[in-house]
């Protein structure tokens, strides 16, 4: 199984991380992880460090003469922004971070101590590690992308397109959005909470086409492939929702409108016209697309700070103000994709077995060749 840790704090040296249980032989193109991690700190919105930082990747072992080894990959990703220990102390926690709980759970004098490591910036770690597994998966023609749906209360309407086109298009969008008047007016919602010292959050979805039916399980309850990915997207910074499918829309609907009926064919095999279910089903994938929508709140820094309470005098503040975004749905969307790729690649290492990827490519034919066979 895959497995990885993160390290570092925002304004420290650097952003540290390490991924265990990839596959031998995977090719590896160091400067298609640079382009991911420039498409996270794209999108409008984004506060001043993006002008600041040009993230390069340092791959520090697990890879020889570019393939993977086997061995645990390590990558180190350099901060030029290194000035965690020149910054002023922290008294006044923010509503909506991690400040006031940090402090509080680990006895901390200094809000600062909680805010560096919590910071967002630790998604350089996880899109770093999820680019090798989007590598991995590629290999095997499972292919993802993510564009944003809504932010600020401005929704894209985009349905029905492919995952090539979505991705196409959103590229093109400042703020990811694969809608062109839509992101019109998300660009104009952005400016207007600028001007109010305000923040917005939004919804993005993710979209992984080429997946077969049977990754994940039904019979324990930590196997279920929408649960692993569930546990990863809200692990991201700001995000407070997840869902699959229609998600949450399902709930207002009579189990006749929910659910996809089942077709067959001599050269499709099973197969649905609907994808209600976002392509899984009972904790595994059924052979539809799979399609993830994510809630990202607010970022909590605002130029025009909540009221607070410093920690030490107890006595009413409004909260620090930090340098951040106004928004980062955009950004959240590309960090999406990378942890979703993460859960993906270790159900597919948990599916197709092999410590190589030729071995795990001879097992996953012989696994379409029996869905094609049944």
């Amino acid at each position: 199984m895959l497995r990885y840790l993160t390290g570092g704090e925002s304004h420290g040296k650097c952003i540290l991380a390490i991924l265990d249980g990839m596959p031998a032989g995977l090719l590896v193109d160091k400067s298609r992880i640079d382009r991911e991690l420039k498409r996270r700190m794209s999108g409008y919105g984004r506060g001043k460090r993006m002008n600041i930082e040009s993230d390069k990747v340092k791959i520090l072992s697990g890879l020889r003469r570019s393939r993977t080894t086997g061995s645990p990959i390590s990558v180190m990703v350099p901060n030029a922004d290194h000035s965690i220990d020149n910054l002023p102390v922290v008294l006044d926690p923010r509503p909506g971070h991690a400040d006031l709980a940090g402090v509080l759970k680990y006895g901390l004098e200094d809000v600062r101590d909680v805010l560096e490591r919590s910071s967002a910036r630790e998604t350089v770690a996880r899109v770093s590690l999820g680019t090798f597994a989007r590598l991995l998966l590629e290999e095997f023609d499972i292919r993802l992308t993510s564009h944003v749906v809504g932010i600020g209360g401005v929704w894209s309407g985009v349905k029905g397109l492919g995952l090539a086109q979505t991705m196409t298009l959103a590229e093109r969008s400042p703020v990811r959005c694969a809608h062109p008047e839509a992101s019109r007016l998300m660009m104009r919602k952005i400016d207007e909470a600028a001007n109010d010292g305000d923040t917005l959050g939004g919804v993005f979805e993710i979209i992984v086409k080429g997946l077969p039916a049977g990754l994940g399980s039904y019979a324990q309850w930590d196997k279920k492939i929408d649960a692993s990915i569930a546990r990863a997207v809200m692990s991201i910074q700001a995000i407070k929702g997840v869902s699959f499918g229609i998600g949450f829309e399902s709930a207002s609907r009579a189990g006749s409108a929910v659910h996809d009926e089942i077709f067959f064919d001599k050269n499709s095999g099973f197969y649905r016209k609907t994808n209600n279910a976002g392509g899984v089903e009972g904790g595994m994938t059924n052979g539809e697309d799979v399609v993830i929508r994510a809630v990202m709140k607010p970022i909590p820094t605002l130029k025009k700070p909540l009221s607070s309470v410093n920690i030490k005098t107890k006595k009413a503040f409004k909260a620090a103000v930090e340098r951040s975004d106004v928004c980062a749905v955009p950004a959240a969307g590309v960090v999406g994709e990378a942890v979703v790729a993460i859960e993906i690649a270790n159900a597919l290492i948990e599916k197709a077995g092999g410590d190589s990827v030729k071995e795990m490519k001879r097992n996953y034919e012989g696994y379409l060749d029996q869905l094609r066979k049944f």
